[in-house]
């Protein structure tokens, strides 16, 4: 589909956003804006900061990402689809693999959270 038939959204105001899947398809619309070099280390620190904020403000949502004692459910998944586990995090593999394919990090980030999204049925994005 071209891009005349498939215009691209505009970004929304943080207050819009409603959960880290939202904020993340912020995110890919703009990965320039929220990540220097587009780094996946960035993003993984990003993620952590909104996590703590989470228990900070007591907010209660589905969280992927990080939780205190392990990875996530996303690198969790990572690992089974990448068929080994790493300590270093998925930030870091996903890097690894994209210098590997030769695709930039932060495209291969989301076309995996794509489909870990699309094997989880999640209800946002």
């Amino acid at each position: 589909m071209t891009e005349a038939n498939n215009p691209r959204r505009q970004p929304r105001q943080l207050a819009e956003l409603s959960s880290v899947h939202e904020f993340l398809d912020e995110i890919r619309l703009r990965p320039g804006v929220w990540l220097p070099g587009d780094s996946l280390e960035h993003l993984g620190s990003m993620l952590i900061g909104y996590r703590a904020a989470m228990a900070v403000h007591d907010i209660d949502e589905c969280f992927d990402f990080w939780s205190p004692g392990t990875q996530g459910p996303f690198a969790e998944w990572l690992w089974q689809r990448l068929g080994r586990h790493s300590p270093l995090g998925w930030a870091t593999e996903i890097e690894r693999e994209a210098r590997t394919a030769g695709t930039p990090a932060i495209e291969l980030f989301f076309a995996l959270f794509d489909e870990y999204r699309r094997e989880h049925q999640s209800p946002e994005g």
